[in-house]
């Protein structure tokens, strides 16, 4: 039943969406390096690396300057125009076609660079693989500022290893042992919500029996 809904929900926002998609794809192609599309490798179901696609927000060697494939906020490999795509989650809607080729889902655990997949605790690994990615999921909607997460802390590159993944690791784990349609409708839902207003909804309802959130980052929720 998911797989179904991936495919029509997905193709009918294409449809609905493609004024924007083809706005974003000329202004691309008249600014900054003038790349339309970036394909990063991700870790997705039963392990398998596959090419996710992004519109391009970063300079082309992105993944080899600074805190390489983790961003931070104000990262300043981020071009002018990638930093509203970037905000408004316009940069992810390319990931439609991973969702019609069934790389990934709508909702499901948030694929990863490898880079950061290895900083999942090993369990959590285990569980995320048998299931197909998503374009979002409840990780992504509960860290949705994790680059102001990151900025706020004294070393990032510490924070986000043993802090952000290790909790992320358990909300994706929750969502694997929990998941149903009821729940993948409910964390489209939330998505859009979260987009938009920045607020996650269902918080005392069907989010009330997620993991405990780790002290460190309470203040962000």
């Amino acid at each position: 039943m998911q797989r179904f809904f991936d495919i029509f929900l997905s193709g009918l926002a294409l449809v609905i969406l493609s004024p924007i998609l083809v706005a974003v794809i000329l202004v691309l192609r008249c600014t900054g390096e003038r790349e339309v599309f970036f394909l990063q490798e991700r870790v997705g179901r039963r392990g398998k690396i596959f090419k996710l696609y992004k519109f391009a927000t970063m300079l082309k060697n992105s993944p080899n300057i600074g805190a390489g494939t983790v961003t931070l906020k104000n990262d300043p490999r981020v071009l002018p125009i990638g930093r509203f795509l970037r905000k408004t989650k316009i940069n992810e809607l390319p990931q439609l076609i991973n969702v019609l080729i069934g790389n990934i889902s709508l909702i499901g655990p948030r694929p990863q660079t490898q880079r950061c997949f290895d900083a999942f605790p090993l369990e959590s690994q285990k569980v995320i693989v048998k299931v197909r990615p998503g374009l979002s999921g409840i990780g992504s909607i509960f860290f949705r500022n994790e680059e102001d997460m990151l900025y706020h802390s004294e070393n990032a590159e510490d924070f986000y290893d043993n802090t952000i993944m290790p909790y992320k690791g358990k909300l994706e784990d929750w969502y694997v042992s929990n998941r149903s349609i009821k729940l993948y409708f409910a964390l489209i839902i939330a998505s859009v919500v979260v987009v938009i207003s920045g607020r996650v909804p269902f918080r005392d309802s069907l989010f009330a029996k997620i993991p405990s959130i780790p002290s460190k980052l309470r203040e962000f929720f």
